[in-house]
């Protein structure tokens, strides 16, 4: 029923890019999660292939709310502490199932269409036209152009947050591990020394 999406994954770097071919998103700590949607079936899909469709039901409420009954979300699944930082160590106990929701990156298919082949620019136009207005559940990730990269990355290591994920505005969805995503991370932040 739905066709194979595999995750573009990002480069690990030390070096944000800074011309004003990239934009730049905040890294949350949570998990990759593909949203399928086709009529009245969702499935959340992990990056390893796992169906968590049943472990977080608010995603998928927010799924089939949607007015549109095809698409695909790639996002990360995170759980919000009060102040707005992701708290893994929540997500990951799986006391919290039921208040994970989706920070929606990109969108890979829409009414049928794979998105795949168009620049990033466009894709995150459709995904904002998509989210228009829709329930909690699912949110947008906002994002930063060009030069500021150097500069938002700070302020995401100072608010203790996992790093910040540069991809090339003008580039198409490739997957597997790609140069045209690169992630910098905080080397203060606990993910890293995560050992699962």
């Amino acid at each position: 029923m739905f066709k194979p999406f595999e995750f573009c994954l990002p480069t690990a770097s030390k070096n944000v890019p800074t011309s004003a071919d990239w934009l730049h998103e905040v890294k949350y700590d949570g998990y990759r999660l593909r949203v399928e949607r086709n009529g009245k079936r969702v499935r959340l899909i992990t990056r390893n292939g796992h169906d968590w469709t049943k472990r977080f039901p608010w995603i998928v409420e927010a799924a089939l709310k949607n007015r549109h009954t095809q698409f695909v979300i790639d996002g990360e699944a995170v759980v919000l502490g009060v102040d707005g930082v992701s708290d893994f160590n929540a997500l990951h106990s799986r006391k919290h199932d039921d208040e994970v929701q989706l920070y929606a990156f990109d969108l890979m298919a829409l009414d049928g269409e794979d998105l795949r082949q168009l620049p990033l620019d466009q894709r995150k136009i459709d995904l904002a036209r998509l989210m228009r207005g829709r329930p909690d559940g699912i949110f947008v990730a906002p994002f930063e152009l060009g030069a500021i990269g150097p500069d938002l990355f700070g302020a995401a290591v100072r608010m203790g947050l996992e790093g910040i994920v540069s991809k090339r505005r003008d580039r198409r969805y490739a997957g597997g591990r790609s140069k045209e995503w690169i992630k910098v991370k905080n080397r203060t932040h606990p993910a890293m020394s995560r050992e699962f």
